[in-house]
């Protein structure tokens, strides 16, 4: 029972916000859902302090080598990321989740509320990714990008050679998220400047992607990750996963006994090279 109030929470807290609105506090760390772990202090190319949490596989799972640095979205905190990590932990992997600077206990960062994401996020993205190689070198390293998480985690992986990348709620069109929010909520939502050289970011990216996508999502439409699908060259190994839900609403759509269950097993066959 303790768990299933924990879970509604984490969706009650996990909503997207598409314009940055973090908060300070956790909601719970992994060891209120009894997954062990480990806190760590990571240092950005540009001397900026994160916080994060590398959360190891269930004692029960037949650990996968895999560590899955999971980029969150644009509000809360990395706590609204436990679930996820829970369910990959059950499958045998690792993740490592990590807050934004400005979000959760990283260090102060000036946020405009109405910003859609800043670039300094690919820095604090690719510096989690370093960690996740050094602490485990002969582990896979990849990462799972989360609606804003999918912006900067597109941008990672076409300058960081993860060797794997995961998107849910990928924004191929950023003006079109800004054109959105004013005509549907009224919402003024601004874009950094180096939004400019986004639309060249796809073509970049060299390594496996698996794009996970809602097919009543108004924000990132489906489109937005057909798209990219479409327009893989040769040797860009990419696929998509279309489920019938909203905005970030895969995980939960494909929960079957235990949360995300489907989920994280289409994401295990895409990485053993089979079909998602």
């Amino acid at each position: 029972m303790v768990r299933i109030l924990l879970f509604f929470l984490a969706l009650l807290t996990a909503g997207p916000a598409f314009a940055i609105r973090p908060v300070a506090e956790w909601w719970a760390k992994p060891d209120t859902l009894g997954l062990k772990y480990r806190q760590l202090e990571i240092t950005t190319a540009d001397q900026v302090k994160l916080v994060a949490w590398l959360i190891e596989p269930s004692a029960e799972a037949t650990d996968q080598h895999t560590t899955v640095v999971v980029a969150g979205g644009d509000a809360y905190n990395m706590s609204s990321n436990i679930y996820t990590a829970w369910a990959l932990a059950d499958a045998g992997y690792r993740s490592l989740l990590f807050d934004y600077r400005g979000f959760g206990h990283s260090q102060a960062f000036a946020i405009d509320p109405q910003r859609l994401y800043y670039e300094e996020f690919a820095t604090d993205l690719q510096a989690a990714l370093g960690e996740a190689r050094h602490l485990r070198p002969r582990d896979r390293a990849g990462i799972l990008g989360l609606s804003m998480g999918a912006i900067v985690g597109s941008e990672v992986a076409a300058r960081a050679k993860p060797d794997f990348l995961i998107t849910e709620g990928y924004a191929g069109n950023l003006p079109g998220i800004v054109a959105y929010q004013k005509a549907a909520n009224n919402k003024t939502v601004t874009l950094p400047a180096a939004a400019a050289a986004y639309p060249r970011v796809a073509a970049r990216v060299r390594c496996p992607w698996l794009l996970i996508a809602g097919t009543q999502d108004k924000n990132t439409p489906l489109a937005d990750s057909s798209a990219v699908v479409q327009a893989a060259r040769r040797r860009q190994r990419r696929q998509l996963l279309a489920v019938d839900c909203g905005h970030l609403g895969a995980q939960e759509k494909l929960t079957e006994k235990f949360f995300a269950e489907g989920y994280v097993r289409a994401i295990s066959r895409f990485l053993a090279g089979g079909n998602a």
